[in-house]
């Protein structure tokens, strides 16, 4: 008598579990949607990714050209100010040439949205 009043209760345990409620995550999906795009990833195929030849070359260049111009402190201005713009120049001349060899892949990701 006690073996079929066992299973009995086995099977209503295991029915109350399947009934349960999902887990939370579950719940939280249904006022939520999954919303996916295309998205152009940029691959720089450097291994200078910061641009940091082209600065130094360009701040030395600029320098050099700065202390050309100019005399007692203007000559260290002008060698500053030189080095500097130099410095910009190079760096995006640098940035314009990783761009143009750079490869552009397409990737599709995908995130959820709340209703």
């Amino acid at each position: 008598m006690k073996t079929p009043l066992l299973a009995a209760a086995a099977i209503a345990l295991a029915s109350a579990a399947a009934v349960s409620t999902p887990p939370a995550q579950a719940q939280s999906r249904r006022s939520q949607h999954q919303v996916c795009e295309n998205v152009q990833v940029k691959q720089i195929n450097s291994k200078d990714d910061n641009r940091l030849i082209g600065t130094g070359v360009g701040a030395v260049a600029g320098g050099l050209i700065g202390n050309q111009v100019g005399g007692g402190k203007g000559k260290t201005l002008a060698t500053v100010a030189g080095a500097v713009g130099g410095g910009y120049a190079g760096n995006q001349i640098q940035k314009s040439h990783q761009n143009k060899n750079a490869t552009y892949t397409t990737e599709r990701r995908c995130h959820w949205v709340d209703d």
